[in-house]
């Protein structure tokens, strides 16, 4: 079992930055790749970034490529999110999720979520 906690959501206005944080506690974090994914209003949860468990590894959704950065410090159990150059459509509830069973950008494969964290980017 893992568990997940989110935190670091808030107000920012466009084009401005902010970090999002996930700790996970349970199983032995560095042995699973972990997953952002986000779920806009009126919209189905989607995509954004994963990391592989040794964090060589990434993936980004073309929308965020170049002003996302995923990240892992294995140490301290936790994955973040860095986003620069957020817009409007940024806006949405950012979920972590963790240990995928296939592809890591798929929604399909994780089994593991934290409660989510609120996005908001004002134009």
């Amino acid at each position: 079992q893992v568990q997940l906690v989110e935190s670091g959501g808030g107000l920012v206005q466009a084009g401005g930055s902010l970090r999002v944080s996930c700790e996970a506690s349970g199983r032995t974090f560095s042995s699973y790749p972990m997953g952002w994914f986000r779920q806009a209003p009126g919209k189905e949860r989607e995509f954004v970034v994963a990391i592989s468990w040794t964090g060589t590894t990434t993936f980004y959704a073309d929308s965020v490529k170049g002003r996302f950065t995923i990240s892992r410090d294995n140490a301290k159990n936790t994955v973040y999110l860095q986003m620069n150059s957020l817009k409007p459509e940024d806006t949405a509830v950012y979920y972590c999720a963790a240990d995928p069973s296939g592809r890591l950008w798929d929604i399909r494969n994780y089994d593991y979520w934290g409660q989510g964290t609120q996005v908001t980017v004002s134009s």
